[in-house]
């Protein structure tokens, strides 16, 4: 029997299987000192991270505490201003009760106009005054907002109290209290009219209802004490330049000379 060539499969055999083993012990001594090596980065990283965050910690306990405000009223003409304590809160200036009432009647006065150009879409194709409407509408609701908020902040009523009359339903007279409001009549009228005859009465009710803002605007400002308030004082200013505007807009549309406006 030929021995040899079976010893020497044997001896191969061996030897492949050897090979076999260092080369699988040399790839898990590899992979271990990988991720022995990713355990010892992300070891460091964290040490890094919390040492940072010790240090930081440290240097904010350093740092002095951020200076007290100092609240300071400027006194009268003449006269030392006043430090007042951090504590201090703003309050709102006094209104005049004539700052009031002209808030709750120019909501009212408002109203009836957002009232009137309600009426456009549906009695009118005329575009010009269709774009004229939905300017006045837009204007006149956010200072509705803006009218109600100013109330709300000083806690007065949005609606001004009803004066009692015997023997008369004050209910049915609202717009006699204002100037310019249109009386129940010619809001009828506007109402059943159409085309160019709405047209016509619009522009000419609208003009009446703007000049009527401008008288109250006046009274505010001539009555003493009223119109100190510094957001009434720029809200009204601007109420009778914007109605001023429109007024000569509506006077051009209607195709007339425009009048001398009341002052």
């Amino acid at each position: 029997m030929n021995l040899v060539p079976l010893c020497d499969k044997v001896s191969h055999s061996m030897l492949d299987h050897s090979t076999s083993m260092n080369s699988y012990h040399c790839k898990g001594k590899r992979k271990l000192r990988s991720v022995m090596g990713v355990a010892a980065l992300r070891s460091g990283l964290i040490i890094a991270t919390t040492l940072a965050g010790l240090f930081s910690l440290a240097v904010c306990a350093q740092q002095p505490a951020p200076p007290t405000p100092v609240v300071v009223q400027p006194g009268p003409p003449g006269k030392p201003t006043r430090t007042l304590t951090p504590s201090t809160r703003a309050t709102l200036p006094p209104s005049s009760p004539a700052d009031t009432q002209f808030m709750q009647d120019m909501i009212m006065h408002h109203a009836q106009a957002i009232e009137m150009t309600a009426l456009i879409g549906s009695h009118t194709e005329n575009k010009y005054l269709r774009s004229l409407g939905a300017r006045i509408s837009s204007s006149q609701s956010d200072e509705i907002k803006f009218m109600k908020r100013w109330l709300a902040a000083r806690e007065e009523p949005i609606s001004p109290p009803m004066p009692e009359m015997p023997g008369m339903d004050m209910s049915s007279h609202p717009t006699a209290l204002m100037p310019g409001m249109l009386t129940p009549k010619q809001m009828e009228a506007l109402k059943k009219a159409k085309g160019e005859e709405f047209d016509h009465l619009f522009l000419t009710g609208m003009i009446q209802h703007h000049n009527g803002a401008l008288i109250m605007v006046k009274e505010l400002f001539d009555t003493a004490g009223a119109g100190q308030d510094a957001e009434l004082f720029n809200f009204a200013t601007d109420v009778d330049s914007g109605q001023r505007a429109e007024i000569k807009i509506m006077q051009t549309m209607l195709g007339k000379k425009s009048p001398e406006e009341k002052r």
